[in-house]
Parts: structure tokens; sequence; C-alpha cells
């Protein structure tokens, strides 16, 4: 599986691509931390991009690194080597690489920020902790969608569709519900439901550290009471650990059912 690791990121680092996103995230830490002099305002655009774009490019790039290697990947299946290793090689030089362009191209200009000798790194951590999970969440759905779908289009079409659920449309079901049923108590209702999408979880993580729990609206309070805790926190990467953990598992699970 090491080998299949180590060919996954260096095929993906000699991509354009991973230049492009990696270069993307240097000139815009650049930009927000040297033209802003509020850091949190720089923190809190950085994490409206990283949580939009992050999963958005793991997405893209699960999907299509599936269907361009799959010619190889079928070579490598006639090899006596298990289809676990083949896939959880791929699937974690794909997250691994991802996640590098971010940590230095955002790492760079927080250096040379100075940050790293003020409080600010905490939340500068969280920020990269939360990018580094939903590439991982990303990378295995779509890794999901690509195993399920033989039909390249309907693969991309559907790992498109599956972002812009969780990215957009899920948020205007969530308000959408909480205005109907704003008679009731909906406390458990709104953890629960956040609980359900990383990327919702992710923004309030990043938000409540950043002690601006009043940008959460209507469940502000609540989310304070409970992601604002210790616990809380805790509990929130656990659930974000499980975003990881159940796609990959059905990976696991679907490789062993699927006819290549």
């Amino acid at each position: 599986m090491l080998k299949i690791l180590k060919y996954s990121i260096f095929d993906l680092l000699r991509s354009r691509w991973s230049y492009v996103y990696f270069f993307f995230y240097l000139s815009l830490g650049f930009v927000l931390l040297f033209l802003n002099s509020d850091i949190n305002k720089a923190i809190i655009t950085l994490m409206n991009i990283i949580i939009v774009l992050t999963p958005l490019i793991g997405t893209i790039f699960g999907v299509m690194y599936y269907y361009n290697s799959k010619e190889f990947t079928e070579l490598l299946l006639a090899q006596p080597i298990k289809r676990s290793k083949i896939f959880m090689g791929q699937y974690l030089g794909i997250a691994l690489s991802l996640t590098l362009s971010l940590f230095i191209g955002l790492g760079i200009p927080f250096v040379f920020y100075g940050l790293f000798k003020s409080a600010a790194i905490f939340d500068f951590s969280l920020l990269i902790l939360v990018g580094i999970f939903l590439n991982f969440i990303f990378v295995a759905l779509a890794y999901n969608i690509a195993l399920s779908t033989e039909n390249k289009i309907k693969g991309f079409g559907y790992a498109i569709l599956m972002w812009l659920f969780l990215a957009v449309i899920y948020d205007g079901f969530f308000m959408i519900s909480l205005i109907l049923f704003n008679a009731y108590p909906l406390d458990k209702f709104s953890l629960v439901a956040t609980m359900f999408n990383p990327i919702d979880l992710s923004r309030i993580l990043i938000l409540l550290k950043l002690d601006i729990s009043a940008l959460l609206g209507y469940t502000g309070a609540v989310f304070k009471d409970f992601f604002g805790t210790a616990i809380g926190f805790i509990f929130s990467i656990l659930i974000l650990f499980l975003w990881v953990f159940i796609p990959v598992l059905r990976m696991k699970f679907k490789l062993k059912m699927k006819d290549f």
C-alpha cells in the first residue's frame, strides 16, 4: 500500500492543478494577512473559503483520479495485491497531497506574518485541522460515488450534487425547518442536524473558537452551550472522525462486492 500511496502522491504533485491549488492558498494567505489589520476577520474569510472550496476540490480530485487511473488500477488488480491496499493507497495519496497543498500554502504566509509567536496560532491550527478533515471526508465520499457508478459523466454529476447538497441545499432545508417549527423546542434537533453535515459542523467549531457565536444566528446560544465546551469540542472532533471512518468502511465493503 505504501508504494501505491507514494505513487499517487507523486502523480498528483506532477499535476498542474495541484500547483494551482497550492498557489491559490499561498496568494490568498498573503493578501488576507498583510492587507487586513484584524486577524480574526482574515481567519473568518479563510474559513468561508476553506469550508466551501476544500470539499469541492476534494470531491473533484477524488472522482477525477478514480476515473482517469481506472485502466492502471485494473492492471494492479490483476496482480496479487489486495483490493483494499490499492484503493486505500490511492485514497490516502489524494487526501494527503491536497492536505499538503493546503497546509504549506497557508503555512508560509502565517510564518512570514509571525503568527506562530502569537495566540492566533491556535485559531490557525483549528483552521488547518478542519481543512484536513474536510479533505479526507470528501475524497472518501467521492471515491464511494465513483465506485458505485461506472459511467464517468454520472459519477461527476452525482459527486457535484453531493457537494452542492452539503454546502448549500442542506442549510436551506435546515433554516426552513427552523422557521416552520419555531414554536417547538428545536435545541436537540439543531445539534443533531448540524452533526449530519461536516461543513456546518466545521464552520461552527471555528466560529465558536473565535468567540463570535452571534454569527450563528438563531441557534447560536445552543451551539455555544454545547460546542463551546471542552466536551463539546472533543465530541465534534469525534463526529468528524466518524465522517471519515464510515465512508472508508463503506468503500472497503464496496470493494469486496464490486466486480471489476
